[in-house]
């Protein structure tokens, strides 16, 4: 008997410490899971997403050297329905560090007004890809902030529903009720304070602009709602739902990244021991050029500045992550934990001196 109970001990001992094994490297057996179960029936379902742009070659970025060069994403939901061309609703800059898991996200606002490449015109941003798709709105971007994009990500926000539905819902901080009923405008409730929201409720979620912030509170719903996916497929376990939500995504999602380099990149921030996401809107004002004009929105030139400067800074493979030049509004809630632990140590030194 005692033999028995000391078998059943050492059997419960190398469960318990598999158990932590597993758990300090999910991650990893994650990925593992993903290249046994799916990763090759995904990478040739991925094939009729890849659609590389005419006369613009993606500029080759190492997804499999240890030390993973930083790249820049152009990341478009457009608004498309039946045959239209489409505009683009959404524009984000995205810089991606995958050796750190560090991604910037510079959204800009729809009606932004630039220079139109390719069109020798200004107009608003969103009117790029109507005009001349996912190239001309690369173009347009990369003279807007002085960078390059290395790669396009455009998605059918018409088309995402049914994947979100497929996740089991997202969650959103949507704390009150939302409702768009501005005649001009299609009209809906979105209901606050529930746990999970489906595709439907997501879209509107990310295209509601009604509020005091108009477009910049749009862009930063568009951000929450991108945070909040990648939380929801990074913590997916079921890995055998990849090609179901790739069949549904269908025709509403394209980009020149070829289907290798997705499944690369996605496990290395999978398998990243932190994701960190910062995101900024672009700074500005709206107005009409003329009375009775068009509504435009003009970017705040010193902003804007800042912004060419802090891309220039995550796109140098040679910048550290603790040396990333970061959003203000990080940086100033950097300076207020760094204040507030001051004034803890402060008052533990004069609790230590009055004793």
């Amino acid at each position: 008997m005692k033999r028995k109970y000391k078998w059943l001990y050492a059997t419960a001992a190398v469960l318990a410490i598999a158990a932590v094994a597993c758990y300090f490297n999910r991650g990893a057996l994650a990925a593992l899971g993903f290249d046994w179960l799916v990763a090759g029936q995904v990478e040739k379902q991925l094939e009729k997403t890849y659609k590389p742009v005419i006369g613009r070659e993606p500029m080759p970025v190492s997804f499999t050297a240890e030390e993973q060069d930083p790249f820049s994403v152009l990341l478009l939901g457009v608004d498309q329905r039946d045959n239209e061309i489409g505009r683009s609703d959404t524009m984000i800059y995205t810089v991606v560090r995958p050796s750190d898991g560090n991604l910037l996200m510079v959204s800009i606002p729809r009606d932004t007004y630039t220079e139109i490449v390719g069109k020798d015109t200004e107009d608003k941003i969103t009117h790029a890809y109507a005009f001349g798709g996912a190239g001309m709105a690369m173009d347009t971007v990369e003279n807007l902030f002085d960078s390059p994009i290395q790669y396009y990500a455009s998605i059918n926000f018409e088309g995402f529903r049914e994947a979100i539905d497929a996740l089991g819902g997202i969650s959103l901080p949507i704390e009150e009720d939302i409702v768009n009923k501005d005649p001009n405008h299609e009209k809906f409730t979105i209901k606050g304070g529930l746990s999970s929201y489906n595709g439907q409720d997501a879209l509107y979620y990310v295209r509601y602009r009604e509020d005091a912030g108009g477009d910049i509170s749009r862009t930063e719903r568009q951000q929450t709602f991108l945070n909040a996916l990648m939380d929801k497929a990074s913590s997916m376990n079921q890995w055998t739902k990849i090609p179901e939500l790739i069949d549904i995504m269908g025709n509403n999602f394209e980009t020149d990244m070829r289907p290798d380099q997705m499944l690369d990149l996605a496990q290395s921030l999978l398998l990243s021991k932190e994701r960190h996401i910062y995101s900024h809107s672009l700074t500005g004002e709206g107005r009409r050029l003329v009375g009775g004009g068009a509504w435009y929105y003009f970017a705040d030139e010193e902003d804007l500045s800042n912004v060419k400067v802090m891309i220039d800074n995550w796109l140098d493979a040679d910048t550290k992550a603790e040396a990333l030049l970061l959003p203000e509004k990080y940086r100033v809630q950097q300076e207020k934990e760094v204040q507030s632990l001051s004034s803890e140590n402060k008052e533990i030194e004069e609790q230590a001196t009055r004793q």
